[in-house]
């Protein structure tokens, strides 16, 4: 069943020297990854020690003649690969503009491109990887490697820009343009010794049933799993309490973290960064807490004093449990409504200097002016992607430092601190951000700041809870005015550019995604590639509508509207836009 199993770094992996070519199957979907998943990567590999492991690959290899390239059958693990391989398609670009000469340069570059394409028989280069040819897969990958200069093909299919695979070497371009040549090769090295299990087995039902086991036969033990067997071993052998106490004590702490283990984790690391100034929590040796070092950090805890340990564990998480549920909690209604736009905006690194704010809270409406501001912060923030992704536990942590030094916890010194262009955005950053493709470029923030507009004209009478979700699915989701798709219905294209095909593909290549294009809608697939008027008119069985004229106020000039043309979609963009500045500009502004 299965042939081999060994680990590698990824510099292994993507070798030349292996003789091997991975292959995507052709019936596979396409790359799917998001922006999350392609920051989370890039952090665990960042932040972590040399060597992180990322997971394990499935492959099927059929053995053929030793002297030839292996093709293997890539079944479970095409994201990652691909990911990764589009990372270095990344540095390689950055490489691309150093204007060196140096021996060493010219050996890196050299092994980078090797890691990427490999001579065929007739010494033309071709990708280690064969992607999918699914939604254009494939070409687009080949349209990313032309780019780079490392294959010749033909230009890049209609729309690449706006796939997956092009978005992906965007964002990992964007975070290696402003690297030094060291720097680039300091994060080349770390990403070269990155750790991947590769599964070899001999057919296609040895994979399945390999990848049925692996993913539905138990659950891995979380990093809180491990941190709570220890404390209750130490506090039994301490007999500070009986076991059962404390393991009572203990589910109180999971309850208020809730079941995500993501949280629980989380909440553990950002514990120890809210509050390693303080002698109790430091240790020496861990500036901070990371996915590698968390478990280590909370062993040497427990062996310095588990019962103070568990108890501000306890404490932390009583507070950390207004964070994920803050309408259950004690606070005013305008803190209660600003952590939950906090939550809603994905302002999660903010974690940290809340722990520390809301241990030492004292002036309610000193703490509310701060919510209220780092709401700001954190809509500019994740529009602009400034900061990086990266440097926010960083900078959290040196604002609880901050304000420690000053002894005052207000919402001047916290301003003062993050308003610096080393921490925020320019409004003219801001307002081109805005100006954006919004949906594809950052399609979370989209749905935030879509359903901020909503809310600040909703009424006691007309409430409607925007983020109610079914099926762990948002009812209310991003609708298109003007649909997106390929294939363009043609009553949109008579409305839209008076029948001309052509025009009408660069009309939603240009506005398509832009906000003046877009609404809130709980009927999405119902209304989809409908004629303008059957989405503006549409009900339910009931009679009642569920179309443009639902009562929103971001519709309100849809369900007058007769048609649907650029200059409305423009018109409704610069209103939505200068709303929004009103709403999230800064005071100085």
């Amino acid at each position: 069943m299965i042939q081999s199993v060994y680990k590698y770094q990824i510099s292994e992996i993507f070798s030349a020297n292996k003789k091997v070519k991975y292959v995507i199957p052709k019936y596979q979907r396409e790359y799917t990854w998001g922006k999350e998943a392609w920051e989370n990567l890039y952090n665990d590999i960042l932040e972590n020690d040399d060597g992180h492991f990322i997971g394990s690959i499935i492959c099927v290899n059929r053995g053929i003649n030793a002297l030839e390239t292996t093709p293997l059958e890539v079944v479970d693990g095409q994201q990652r690969l691909t990911t990764i391989s589009l990372f270095y398609a990344a540095i390689y670009s950055k490489l691309q503009q150093e204007e060196r000469t140096d021996e060493d340069f010219i050996t890196e570059k050299m092994n980078l491109k090797y890691r990427l394409v490999e001579k065929d028989g007739e010494g033309v280069n071709e990708p280690m990887i064969v992607l999918s040819s699914q939604n254009s897969n494939n070409e687009d990958y080949h349209a990313v490697l032309s780019e780079v200069g490392l294959m010749t093909s033909n230009k890049a299919p209609l729309r690449s820009g706006l796939r997956q695979i092009f978005r992906a070497f965007r964002y990992f371009k964007n975070k290696v343009e402003d690297l030094s040549y060291e720097k680039l090769l300091e994060l080349l090295k770390k990403l070269n010794q990155v750790i991947l299990v590769k599964i070899e087995v001999n057919s296609h039902s040895d994979a399945f049933i390999l990848f049925e086991s692996l993913n539905n036969r138990g659950v891995p033990l979380s990093a809180i799993d491990l941190i709570k067997n220890n404390v209750l071993s130490m506090i039994e052998k301490n007999g500070a309490m009986t076991i059962d106490d404390a393991y009572n004590q203990w589910l109180l702490l999971t309850e208020n973290l809730g079941n995500d283990s993501g949280y629980q984790e989380r909440f553990l690391r950002q514990f120890y960064d809210a509050y390693r100034w303080d002698p109790e929590i430091r240790i020496s040796g861990f500036a901070r807490a990371t996915r590698s070092n968390v478990i280590k950090i909370y062993e040497r805890l427990i062996d310095k004093n588990v019962e103070s340990i568990f108890s501000r564990l306890l404490e932390g998480s009583k507070i950390y449990h207004n964070f994920i549920d803050p309408l259950q909690s004690d606070y005013s209604t305008e803190i209660k409504k600003s952590l939950l736009q906090l939550k809603n905006v994905g302002a999660a690194p903010v974690y940290i200097f809340l722990l520390y704010l809301f241990s030492n809270l004292k002036d309610q409406d000193e703490t509310e002016k701060i919510l209220k501001f780092l709401v700001k912060y954190f809509v500019r923030r994740n529009l602009t992607d400034f900061p990086f992704t990266r440097d926010l536990d960083m900078i959290f942590m040196k604002l609880v430092d901050a304000v420690r030094e000053r002894d005052a916890i207000t919402a001047e010194n916290v301003i003062i601190f993050l308003k610096t262009d080393e921490y925020l955005a320019n409004g003219e950053t801001f307002k081109a951000n805005l100006n954006g493709d919004l949906y594809i470029e950052n399609l979370e923030m989209t749905r935030f700041i879509l359903s901020s507009i909503e809310e600040k004209h909703e009424t006691k009478e007309h409430f409607t809870d925007l983020w109610a979700k079914e099926d762990n699915r948002y009812i209310w989701t991003i609708e298109h005015i003007f649909p997106e798709g390929d294939r363009i219905p043609t009553k949109w294209i008579e409305m839209i550019a008076d029948s001309d095909h052509d025009r009408a593909k660069e009309i939603q290549s240009q506005l398509v995604h832009k906000i003046g294009n877009l609404t809130l809608t709980g009927f999405n697939s119902n209304l989809s590639n409908s004629p303008f008027d059957q989405k503006r008119d549409k009900k339910d069985k009931n009679g009642t509508y569920i179309g443009y004229k639902n009562g929103f106020y971001l519709n309100e000039e849809l369900q007058a509207k007769k048609a649907w043309k650029v200059e409305d979609i423009k018109e409704r963009g610069s209103k939505l836009i200068s709303e929004l500045w009103k709403m999230f500009k800064m005071d100085w502004e």
